[in-house]
């Protein structure tokens, strides 16, 4: 629905400049910006494209010129990722599934539907699961006997809710995400070469079993979600063996991530593409965990501690620490080891030429 540059400025609490009365029908990159799109132009190397773009308002870096880039009207935005996070919500909010239960869904006999709730097509609602008020559940969705959605959680196509899983208030999971699956936990009956590894180093021989299968252990604890946590398309969070895996509120997790059994995410906890979290690990709050990081088990991450993309953490990390490498490291300590690895050539060339 159109809104005007007023009800915008207004909605990002932001600071209107000349004509709020511009009809704004979406958003656009400055050079390619209709009269009724938003032209976006958050710093100044985007000025050139508002000269050679036809728009008539823009969202601007602090302190820009509205009227010497030739604009009608403008919003300003001191901090320019904020408004766009603002505006993303107003100009394309909404899950677009409807309320209501879908003719082809299975809704089994003692599911609780929540008043404005939405089942959509092929999705099935096991026995005595829950789901709260106002919940949109895509096609093809399904929520095990016994599992509850928290009210106005959106789970989109394809999303798989396993037993003994609760989710909060106001979620919203991308396609494909699986909650609840079991962990991945296996012995063996006698002590193992990958048991004994710890003790001796591995420089023990392996042993010889005489039962060498993997025996599963079942993940019986479940999962428990915060209000407020965003899962990825195809992101992964396995069940509990005992206690439930859990994820603190507010937590966003991005495609393709792998969070283990019994990991406890804590608050407003960040995981980029990829990242992996292994069994038993905690992460404190408002960690941010970069691409491809990898996280050992049984290990402590402090909160608000920073893991660079692709780093691989091998030992518990103390609070506010920023860590980068393989294994991971201080981050100021990392970049004085690349740098010496680069020097290695130069140095070995010298050596072989006698130090000269």
């Amino acid at each position: 629905m159109p809104l005007t540059l007023a009800e915008i400025a207004r909605a990002l609490s932001a600071e209107l400049m000349g004509d709020g009365g511009l009809v704004i029908e979406g958003a656009a990159e400055p050079a390619s910006a209709g009269p009724r799109q938003l032209a976006i132009a958050l710093s100044p190397a985007w000025a050139e494209g508002l000269a050679s773009g036809r728009a008539e308002a823009a969202l601007l870096w602090d302190g820009a010129d509205w009227q010497g880039l030739g604009l009608k009207g403008a919003i300003a935005a001191p901090r320019g990722r904020l408004a766009m996070a603002r505006l993303s919500e107003v100009l394309g909010g909404g899950s677009g599934l409807p309320e209501g239960i879908h003719p082809t869904a299975i809704v089994e006999e003692g599911a609780e539907i929540g008043p404005g709730a939405g089942i959509g097509p092929f999705a099935v609602i096991g026995q005595g699961a829950k789901i709260g008020a106002g919940a949109r559940l895509g096609p093809h969705v399904s929520v095990a006997p016994g599992a509850e959605v928290g009210a106005e959680t959106v789970l989109h196509a394809g999303c798989r809710i396993g037993a003994r899983v609760r989710i909060g208030a106001r979620c919203l999971f991308h396609p494909g995400v699986v909650i609840g699956a079991d962990g991945f936990s296996f012995t063996t009956a006698e002590p193992n070469h990958l048991e004994l590894s710890r003790k001796t180093g591995g420089d023990a021989p392996p042993p010889v079993l005489t039962d060498p299968r993997w025996h599963k252990i079942h993940s019986l604890g479940g999962v428990e979600i915060g209000d407020e946590v965003e899962i990825g398309a195809n992101a992964t969070v396995d069940a509990g063996t005992i206690r439930p895996t859990r994820i603190g509120p507010g937590c966003k997790i991005d495609n393709l991530c792998q969070v283990g059994h019994n990991v406890t995410l804590g608050a407003h906890v960040l995981l980029s593409a990829q990242a992996g979290v292994a069994g038993s690990t905690r992460v404190g709050d408002r960690t941010v965990i970069g691409g491809k990081a990898g996280v050992a088990d049984n290990l402590t991450i402090g909160a608000d501690v920073v893991l660079g993309g692709g780093s691989v953490v091998l030992s518990n990390v103390p609070a506010g620490r920023v860590m980068l490498g393989y294994p991971a490291m201080p981050l100021t300590r990392h970049l004085e080891s690349y740098k010496a690895l680069r020097r290695l050539p130069r140095l070995i060339a010298r050596l072989g030429r006698g130090g000269a």
